[in-house]
């Protein structure tokens, strides 16, 4: 199968690596610098330092070129490239399938990346979401790792899983697009919490009731928005949320970390050098989760922290001095 990779950060990078064994594989750049890197050393030294690119991987700045080579196309922004992304791609007239791995609520719109490819591509698009607990480094290296693929066409899931499966990146098709989307993009927040909990030194109690508790903040907006529960205990619920909060390659861990030293959220997203998908998206989740009346206090904290309203120790007491009640789901 040819499979084209639209961006040449660290997510794509990482995957033009895996596919390339069993595929032939594109990857586009939007930065021509990159480009040219990959192209001189086969290694992406601005975004994935330390990872060679196999020989076998083309790399392009030509969009219409690498769209037109391609049987699949997989999106590797940030959730805020995705809508600029696909308009390209309809302006191109493309119907390849389309995946993406970003993990977020859209800035401004709160929509689900599948809500922002139906905006710009339209209902018949055949389209999903690539999820699950998986660092690049770690995909790019070759460790063994387990994803969930879930798509708006069933038929179309369970054969892109099949294809992509390979000997070290194991692929589980879903049918719940919308809680494999919102797993994907909560867990960034979540991870925020837990790393300012890690960093203000709580302890591992703190941690696993952090991570609990999460989870069930994650389900409760899932379920409020269609999602089937039982995909919150799998790779794009639980897995992911588990690797993100104590994983130390976790980026919104990292913000966390650097909250709880009461860096400025500037400081610390200039020292990051790559974009933390949880920043953006605590707003949007605290705002959705108002408006359906959903209640996800850890959310909402991590929310007033990035915006400067509370610092991440007043966040744990006022979490903290919360009336007792009855665990729930």
């Amino acid at each position: 199968m040819n499979i084209t990779l639209l961006g040449a950060g660290a997510w794509g990078t990482a995957l033009a690596i895996a596919f390339a064994g069993k595929h032939e594989v594109t990857l586009w750049s939007r930065e021509e610098d990159v480009a040219a890197d990959l192209l001189k050393t086969r290694e992406n030294s601005r975004f994935f330092p330390g990872y060679k690119l196999p020989a076998t991987v083309r790399v392009s700045i030509d969009f219409a070129a690498a769209v037109a080579a391609a049987d699949l196309l997989v999106v590797a922004t940030p959730t805020a490239g995705l809508r600029p992304t696909a308009e390209y791609l309809r302006a191109l007239g493309s119907t390849q399938p389309l995946l993406w791995v970003c993990k977020g609520f859209e800035a401004g719109s709160g929509k689900l990346p599948h809500q922002v490819v139906t905006d710009v591509l339209g209902p018949n698009a055949v389209c999903g979401a690539l999820s699950g607990p998986s660092f690049a480094e770690e995909v790019a290296a070759g460790q063994p790792t387990a994803v969930a693929l879930a798509a708006n066409n069933r038929i179309f899931a369970r054969e892109a899983a099949r294809q992509l499966h390979t000997s070290r990146l194991r692929v589980y098709a879903n049918d719940d697009l919308v809680g494999v989307e919102v797993g994907g993009a909560v867990k960034n927040v979540l991870a925020i919490a837990t790393g300012a909990c890690d960093g203000l030194g709580l302890g591992l109690n703190s941690r696993a009731a952090l991570i609990t508790r999460g989870l069930a903040e994650i389900a409760r907006l899932g379920l409020a928005l269609g999602a089937q529960r039982e995909t919150f205990m799998g790779l794009a619920g639980m897995g992911d949320l588990i690797l993100t909060c104590t994983g130390d390659l976790s980026r919104n861990r990292r913000v966390g970390l650097g909250l709880a030293e009461n860096k400025s959220l500037a400081q610390i997203l200039a020292e990051l050098g790559h974009v933390a998908e949880g920043v953006y998206t605590a707003r949007e989740v605290d705002r959705l989760a108002s408006q359906l009346g959903v209640d996800m206090p850890i959310c909402k904290a991590v929310a007033a922290v990035l915006d400067g309203r509370l610092s991440a120790a007043q966040a744990v007491e006022q979490l903290m001095a919360r009336d007792p009640k009855e665990e729930a789901a």
